[in-house]
């Protein structure tokens, strides 16, 4: 697997946002995240978006992550928040997303941020035993999601 960064309107970008978001929609029953994300969220030194790619260079998996500090929708300073953490459906199972993940920790820290913090559902089973099982706890709701009953906020020290 080939790890890049880019840009969050990277055309395999929009191809896999594309793809999570179906996903999000069809699991949830509605349009998908609709959590406000821009382009330049991502930007480094304040965030990055990462694409993995297969032996023949196409895109199956993807994930970034924004610095958020002290603010009215519950994020601390020193925040990272992890989004658009997906590995395509034929690729998965094959760690993938921990590699992703990892990067994305390593990334976040050497950016100075303290705290990786991540908004997930209930109704994504494989992704909450993915970061309990990476050492993310649960913490206090933030972000668009906060007051839905099928969110669940996660966090863990970086």
């Amino acid at each position: 697997m080939n790890i890049r960064s880019v840009r969050f309107d990277h055309p395999d970008a929009v191809k896999l946002n594309n793809e999570v978001q179906a996903e999000y929609a069809e699991r949830y029953g509605d349009d998908g995240d609709a959590t406000v994300l821009g382009t330049a969220d991502f930007d480094p030194p304040r965030g990055v978006y990462l694409i993995a790619y297969d032996e023949h260079d196409l895109p199956v998996a993807t994930g970034g992550w924004r610095s958020r500090d002290r603010n009215d929708e519950g994020n601390e300073d020193g925040d990272a928040e992890l989004k658009r953490m997906f590995v395509i459906a034929q690729m998965r199972g094959r760690g993938l997303a921990r590699r992703m993940l990892s990067a994305l920790e390593e990334d976040a820290r050497m950016a100075g941020r303290v705290r990786m913090v991540l908004e997930t559902g209930t109704k994504q089973p494989e992704a909450i035993a993915l970061y309990s099982s990476s050492g993310y706890e649960p913490c206090v709701k933030f972000g668009y999601y906060r007051h839905h009953e099928e969110s669940r906020c996660f966090a863990k020290k970086l």
